[in-house]
């Protein structure tokens, strides 16, 4: 798999990825998400390549502090072949390029099948309660 920075004509072929893994959510709205993270920094939006298929995707952020961990996902038929792994390496290396110390996400309670991968590659489960606040609804 080659890693390379999103453009915008994967953005079908990527909200279907994100589809199929579960990503998306009737509150999130997948073009805004994409749009919003193009015009902030697309340097930190990565997706995975077999040959011209879009295979996996990965969205990171950095705001000084913590970095942050988005959208990542691999297609079914390719998963379970280190893409994953090497997607979060690269996002992680890319964060630690630009003085990043700590790396974080969130993951829905009930998707176990992810927090068992995140938990082999080396992440553990903080004891910190996530709250929000919608600013805009429905996005």
């Amino acid at each position: 798999m080659k890693i390379r920075s999103f453009s915008e004509e994967y953005t079908e072929l990527l909200i279907e990825l994100w589809t199929e893994a579960g990503l998306i959510k009737p509150w999130n709205d997948p073009y805004k998400d994409i749009l919003r993270k193009m015009d902030e920094d697309p340097s930190m939006f990565f997706i995975g390549l077999n040959e011209k298929e879009l295979i996996a995707s990965c969205m990171v952020g950095y705001d000084g502090h913590r970095g942050w961990m988005y959208y990542l996902a691999v297609k079914k038929k390719h998963r379970n072949k280190g893409y994953a792994k090497q997607l979060v390496n690269y996002a992680e290396q890319v964060l630690k390029d630009q003085g990043c110390p700590k790396v974080e996400l969130m993951v829905r309670e009930d998707n176990t099948d992810v927090i068992d991968f995140y938990s082999i590659v080396g992440y553990n489960v903080e004891t910190v309660k996530v709250m929000s606040k919608r600013l805009i609804p429905d996005n």
